[in-house]
């Protein structure tokens, strides 16, 4: 049996920047060639595309990590590194996908169009980039940045216009292989439907929808009972909803009571739910006993209520054609299936402050740690002599030397930064 997946939580992650390079011409007959390393390469994105053949988000299920590829390293005679490729990952249309996090939404890939999920880190520059008319040997060159990294969790919301809703056992699987080009498996036990069949319904020609069959609700599924919680959320697009009734009471049941306990369902899981306009088709009519009131009973109850009602009996057919002509219909006066729109607000980028370094004092070592110092100390080459002068002169004109001497450092000190271990001199 098909297992449906429709949520799931992963991690994805941009390839990062590779290094630049730190090279220098060399060529017969030329006296004195210049730094000619280049570029690293950009790093790959992880990016979100539809693929309408895909109906479950089951490709998740065991592999729960993405990541795109790490830009290649920059090399002498300013040959730029490669940029990392892309990764692509398919999803099924409709799915939303959210910050885990915040639970905010980042995108709905109901549109079609591609989107970039995890963008690559930039490729680092090589020494060509840092020659000046004083500096005209640099010896180091910039590191790649890593990639953007993010949790988010992927929720599949089916892009239906109409929502078959109702108890397990009602017809609406029979009702919407009758109709429409779904096969859905459909046998006489609770729970035949263990996830949503979407099929299309032509009514004539230029006039067709969608429709959904959900797994059956039953009481208490709002408050996570039975299979019904899981897939509550896919009528949430869904523009109308039709209220399959099993109307012959065929299981000892009262049709009644269970249309008013659906409708309680649906409104416990959401108050715009239960306010979706709804139509209700009375099943099973054909097995209705000759002297049963339910019919006449239902269509009084539903129509109090403001909801049109229609006989039919899905396993004959009958009524189903004028069902289906009522759909439509009702459909042109709906509004479109809803496309959420995303309320995820990126992060912005720390800035990199030079003067934002923190400093502690542990006997005689002195710590430092703060952001700008950690993405220059990324750049330098300690063993080279030109690097560090390059690293000496950052410090100082951040005035990091001054606030030490202030605080009371002493020649021999021992300034910890980043790992990196040095002995202080004046």
């Amino acid at each position: 049996m098909e297992m449906f997946v429709d949520k799931v939580r992963i991690t994805v992650c941009g390839g990062r920047g590779g290094d630049g390079a730190v090279a220098f011409h060399r060529e017969k007959y030329v006296a004195s060639g210049g730094p000619d390393g280049g570029d690293g390469g950009h790093g790959g994105s992880v990016i979100l595309r539809v693929n309408d053949n895909l109906s479950t988000l089951l490709d998740f299920r065991y592999k729960r990590k993405y990541a795109a590829q790490s830009g290649a390293n920059g090399a002498g005679r300013n040959m730029s590194g490669k940029r990392g490729e892309s990764l692509i990952i398919q999803v099924p249309r409709g799915t939303v996908v959210r910050d885990a996090a915040t639970n905010q939404i980042i995108a709905d890939m109901s549109t079609g169009e591609d989107f970039v999920l995890a963008k690559g880190g930039r490729g680092g520059w090589g020494n060509a980039h840092y020659a000046t008319p004083t500096r005209q040997i640099p010896r180091f060159a910039k590191a790649g940045l890593p990639g953007q990294e993010r949790d988010v969790v992927l929720e599949l919301k089916l892009l239906a216009d109409v929502g078959l809703v109702g108890f397990p056992n009602v017809g609406k699987s029979t009702l919407l292989s009758v109709t429409s080009n779904a096969r859905p498996k459909i046998a006489n036990y609770h729970f035949t439907t263990l996830y949503p069949n979407l099929g299309v319904i032509y009514v004539e020609e230029g006039v067709s929808f969608v429709m959904a069959d959900i797994p059956g609700i039953i009481e208490g599924a709002a408050e996570g009972a039975g299979l019904g919680h899981d897939f509550l959320r896919h009528i949430d697009r869904c523009r109308l909803l039709v209220h399959v009734v099993d109307a012959a009471g065929s299981e000892d049941r009262d049709p009644v009571a269970d249309f008013d306990a659906i409708c309680a369902e649906l409104h416990n899981y959401s108050v715009d739910l239960s306010n979706r306009p709804m139509m209700v088709a009375a099943n099973k009519c054909d097995l209705l006993p000759p002297d049963s009131d339910n019919l006449q009973r239902l269509r009084e109850h539903v129509e109090a209520a403001g909801c049109e009602f229609y006989e039919i009996s899905a396993a004959t057919t009958k009524g189903t054609r004028h069902l289906v002509q009522a759909i439509a219909e009702k459909l042109r006066t709906l509004p479109p299936v809803t496309i959420y729109e995303p309320d995820y607000v990126e992060a912005e980028p720390e800035i990199a402050d030079p003067q934002k370094l923190e400093i502690e004092h542990l006997g005689n070592t002195w710590v430092i740690t703060g952001l700008w110092l950690e993405r220059l100390i990324m750049n330098i080459n300690f063993d080279d002599y030109e690097s560090r002068n390059f690293f000496d002169l950052q410090l100082r004109k951040c005035g990091l030397f001054a606030r030490l001497e202030e605080m009371g450092i002493q020649d021999g000190d021992v300034v910890d930064i980043y790992d990196f271990q040095f002995e202080y001199q004046r």
